[in-house]
């Protein structure tokens, strides 16, 4: 199979969706892979690396996306990158459809078989391949929400963990899931006053044992949600339904009745968001206020800090690209149901439940899409 590693445009994204040890791989099983120009060189592969794997160079995506018969990307297509697909070809990256129509039309139209990272599942009910980005999000959300805090960014002047006299910062974390529990995990070693909310009495008794009570693990009620988040100085939107649009539990009331000066990292905004004032921000203009409360919703976090995020990914996603490519992506699906979660869309039809109810289209069973 030819695999094609285009460069990422999205604003300030220097991730790549390969690294050259990951190239070397495809290589030594008979597989040939073509790389854009300086795809790498945000952190810090050259083109050289790449054509020292086995890679061939290319000097546009345009060329990449022609000759590739599988596309392995980080971030979601955009549009120029969408009008590049054809018929047949496989697209492997994250996707996060559910708030986004323009997206899910195009890759419908382009009768593309497309696998999104976010939704393929594990033996353990986890879902792998968000799992090691989820873990970067998460620590990095409290570095953003201490940043928030900062006046100059239009926060209250807070610092996290305070000092010796001076009460640290509550911080509220929204779901106590991966992104959650990194979050919380930085944010007591950070030295804050750290409360975690979730409606699964098993992840309260797991963040209990875990933070060894240094966490207040919460059950999370509307009544409690609304105590918590009025209280904070930092809030952290960690909930995630898998496939689906995250639920909008903190509200615009929420928001006016919190404390000025007080701060939200919405890191479920690829999913739409889970607080309803947010919107998709950017690393180059990371921030907004919504009264007197500071937002960063920044819908590609990790790519802050691209070669710790990408040496993650590609830990997480070489076996299954391995598989896609040595057996074929019908194949591959067919006899692995945790990739066949993966499956958003296939010549032109939707398969994944929670894409097709957020957005209206019609499902089919990926099944019946593969073999059609």
């Amino acid at each position: 199979m030819i695999i094609g590693v285009p460069k990422e445009i999205k604003n300030h994204e220097y991730r790549v969706g390969m690294t050259p040890a990951s190239v070397r791989e495809l290589i030594a099983h008979k597989h040939s892979v073509v790389v854009e120009t300086n795809a790498g060189m945000g952190i810090g592969f050259t083109d050289e690396d790449y054509i020292e794997a086995g890679a061939k160079v290319l000097n546009t995506a345009a060329e990449v996306f022609a000759q590739a018969e599988m596309i392995i990307k980080v971030k979601e297509p955009l549009a120029v990158e969408r009008a590049m697909l054809r018929e047949g070809q496989i697209l492997f990256t994250y996707l996060h459809l559910a708030p986004d129509l323009a997206q899910t039309e195009d890759l419908i139209k382009s009768k593309s078989i497309c696998i999104a990272y976010e939704t393929v599942t594990d033996a353990k009910g986890g879902l792998p391949l968000l799992a090691p980005m989820s873990e970067v999000a998460g620590r990095m959300s409290i570095q953003a929400g201490a940043r928030a805090l900062e006046k100059s960014s239009g926060g209250s002047g807070m610092l996290l963990g305070g000092v010796p006299g001076v009460k640290p910062a509550k911080v509220v974390v929204i779901g106590g899931g991966m992104v959650g529990t990194n979050a919380a995990q930085m944010a007591v070693g950070l030295g804050a006053d750290v409360t975690v909310l979730d409606r699964s009495v098993e992840v309260l008794r797991r963040i209990n044992v875990q933070f060894n009570g240094a966490v207040k693990a919460v059950y999370s009620t509307v009544d409690a949600l609304e105590q918590e988040v009025l209280a904070a100085d930092l809030v952290i939107g960690g909930v995630l339904v898998p496939g689906a649009a995250a639920p909008k539990l903190v509200t615009a009331d929420h928001i006016k009745r919190m404390k000025p000066g007080s701060a939200i990292v919405d890191v479920a905004i690829d999913q739409g968001g889970c607080i309803a004032t947010s919107k998709p921000t950017t690393h180059a203009d990371p921030i907004f206020i919504v009264d007197d409360v500071v937002h960063y919703c920044v819908a590609n976090m990790p790519g802050a800090v691209p070669r710790t995020s990408t040496f993650a990914l590609n830990n997480a996603t070489l076996p299954f690209i391995v598989r896609i490519a040595n057996k074929g992506y019908k194949q591959a699906l067919l006899e692995d149901s945790h990739l066949m979660n993966g499956l958003n869309v296939i010549n032109g039809q939707v398969t994944n439940l929670s894409v097709s109810e957020a957005l209206g289209f019609d499902f089919v069973d990926p099944k019946v899409a593969l073999n059609a």
